[in-house]
């Protein structure tokens, strides 16, 4: 017998709430750029934010500094020296950038936060981050799918082709999007969607370490429904919802705003691609087939 393991089970007595994790200052005024920050997303209806400096760890002493015009702020970095970056979400201190990524991993997870890989095909050879790490490594939460920012750089923005090897491997990966913002212009290109208990940084937190958000740079989710094996997505505004199993392989395709379909016997997971207009998507997070022994 199979069943559907999945992190949207329940979706009622909550709220959806958006949010970035992976953004950046610039110059010497720290205190007046995340100030700019904070009002920047504030204005674009942003629920959390997590300032993620490039090994400089900020946290509740900065934001102290701050109004946060309501944004639940989140402590961390981005982990960047001698080696693949790596988001340290939920820090309670600056980690070393060691050489040894899992040894970076295993620090993080020492404390109460957690690791999401940065833009895994970033660079001229699309591998900031190679796949065999990604193997290699465990303890990580998820990885970056889509980052705006190396829109604009070498590289490709989008890093679907690794996290279903991943998929396809049997990983339990979740999927991040980010602005990466560096200036007011990046805000609001890419952001993870968390059905959240509350409004506070633990219930925001918890949400994400079990995979319960989607992401998106555009496409909102309305409804995902689960029943037995099948499944249901809709959306406000897509234009087409594209389910995907191992290896990425599309087994069923909708041109409207919301797909249903029953998970197919050789699947192992599937996961939902919702395109919008122009370069706007949404990404659910897997849905993972367990085939129960009785």
């Amino acid at each position: 017998m199979k069943y559907l393991d999945h992190p949207y089970c329940n979706l009622s007595g909550g709220q959806w709430l958006r949010g970035n994790l992976h953004s950046h200052t610039r110059g010497a005024d720290k205190v007046r750029m995340r100030q700019e920050m904070v009002d920047t997303y504030n204005e674009r209806g942003f629920d959390f934010l997590m300032m993620s400096e490039h090994d400089v760890f900020t946290g509740e002493a900065e934001y102290a500094d701050l109004d946060s015009k309501g944004l639940v702020l989140i402590p961390g970095n981005e982990i960047t020296a001698r080696g693949p970056h790596m988001l340290h979400v939920n820090g309670d201190r600056f980690v070393e950038p060691s050489v040894n990524r899992q040894d970076v991993i295993d620090a993080v997870g020492d404390g109460p936060g957690f690791v999401v890989v940065s833009h895994p095909n970033w660079g001229e050879t699309f591998d900031h981050c190679p796949i065999d790490s990604l193997r290699e490594w465990s303890g990580y939460v998820g990885m970056e799918i889509y980052n705006a920012v190396i829109a604009r750089r070498p590289g490709n923005p989008y890093a679907m082709d690794k996290w279903d090897m991943l998929l396809t491997e049997g990983r339990r990966v979740w999927g991040f999007a980010s602005d990466d913002y560096h200036s007011p212009t990046d805000a609001g290109l890419g952001w993870n969607v968390v059905y959240s208990e509350d409004r506070t940084r633990d219930a925001i937190l918890a949400a994400i370490r079990t995979g319960r958000f989607y992401t998106s740079s555009g496409v909102v989710i309305s409804k995902i429904v689960v029943e037995d094996m099948g499944i249901h997505v809709e959306t406000e505004n897509a234009s087409r919802i594209v389910a995907s199993m191992q290896w990425g392989c599309s087994f069923a395709v909708a041109d409207e705003r919301a797909i249903k379909v029953e998970v197919p016997d050789r699947a192992s997971y599937v996961r939902f691609t919702c395109w919008g207009e122009g370069e706007q998507f949404a990404w659910t997070q897997p849905f993972f087939v367990i085939d129960q022994v009785d």
